[in-house]
């Protein structure tokens, strides 16, 4: 006579193990690869925009240097200068030459008047609109040119 006890069948006497539900492998990478599709169509636009407001703060703090470097400058000549690098700016290499800077600054200036322009050299959103920013003696940073 067989004694049964946990996991012991009647009939054969052999330990079964009886199928417990859950899920296999393959199920679980397959909800993984869905998630993952899903939070990158509906996070990357949203991480988009981020990415352009943080590359659009790079173009507010180099003209807050020249802004800065043309008053410097025009306290010591009496005068601004169209030159960036007789004001002191080494203007980065740029993203679309192999550097890291996303924008090309521009000067222009009388003895009493400048303006200082970032223009973008990347399309951020791919629309065929490149970014501007300008700042004048008054030191106002404002986008002329939006992308």
């Amino acid at each position: 006579m067989f004694v049964v006890s946990s996991g012991m069948s009647r009939k054969s006497g052999v330990a079964s193990f009886s199928k417990e539900d859950g899920f296999s492998l393959t199920e679980l990478l397959v909800v993984l690869v869905i998630v993952g599709i899903l939070v990158a169509v509906l996070a990357l636009p949203r991480f988009t925009s981020v990415m352009t407001k943080a590359k659009t703060t790079e173009a507010r703090l180099m003209l807050r240097q020249v802004h800065a470097l043309q008053q410097a400058y025009y306290f010591e000549h009496d005068m601004y200068s169209n030159d960036l690098g007789a004001i002191g700016f080494e203007q980065a290499p740029l993203q679309s030459a192999g550097g890291s800077a996303y924008y090309l600054i521009e000067l222009s200036a009388t003895s009493d008047r400048f303006t200082a322009s970032a223009t973008s050299s990347v399309d951020f959103d791919r629309d065929g609109i490149f970014n501007i920013w300008e700042v004048g003696p008054d030191g106002m940073i404002h986008e002329t040119v939006k992308d």
